[in-house]
């Protein structure tokens, strides 16, 4: 009556838990063979209802949005990590004064004052400092992205190549 057969062993649990359930009402009189298809057949009858009542439930929701492919965004990220990897990389080859001025200007968004105050140092160095250090960094990143990435090592730590550890 399915015309499946998991569906159909389903079916079958769900005939004998419900005969469990009512085996007291079972009499002597009715032969087990019926009493059980009474049961086969109303068990039948109310997965059909329930299928059905899904089935139509399921319709009247609003149709789902489609759904974003990740391969971009997965290849984003990977892309964006590679790009970070390869910035550090170079930073790294920089002299910690050039780089500390690049960063504090470049990536903190700090003025030519603001940086001169936080290092300590005039206005008129870290001007020559960045100057330096964006010509450096042109060159160098250059050269790495015509390394071959076998060739690539893992950028030292500024603090370890500087013999401060």
């Amino acid at each position: 009556m399915t015309g499946d057969s998991a569906g159909a062993e389903d079916i079958v649990s769900l005939v004998f838990l419900e005969a469990w359930r009512l085996r007291g009402t079972f009499d002597s009189v009715t032969s087990h063979r019926a009493w059980l298809f009474g049961i086969t057949t109303n068990v039948i009858r109310n997965t059909r209802r329930a299928a059905r009542r899904h089935r139509d439930a399921i319709a009247r929701l609003p149709p789902s949005a489609v759904v974003p492919d990740l391969a971009e965004a997965v290849v984003s990220r990977m892309v964006d990590a590679a790009e970070a990897a390869a910035a550090l990389a170079v930073l790294n080859r920089l002299r910690r004064a050039d780089r500390e001025v690049l960063l504090l200007h470049v990536w903190s968004g700090l003025s030519h004052d603001e940086v001169a105050q936080a290092c300590g140092v005039p206005v008129g160095t870290v001007r020559s400092r960045l100057s330096r250090a964006r010509a450096r960094l042109r060159k160098l990143a250059a050269a790495y992205l015509a390394e071959s990435p076998a060739s690539r090592r893992a950028p030292a730590s500024p603090i370890a190549r500087e013999g401060n550890l």
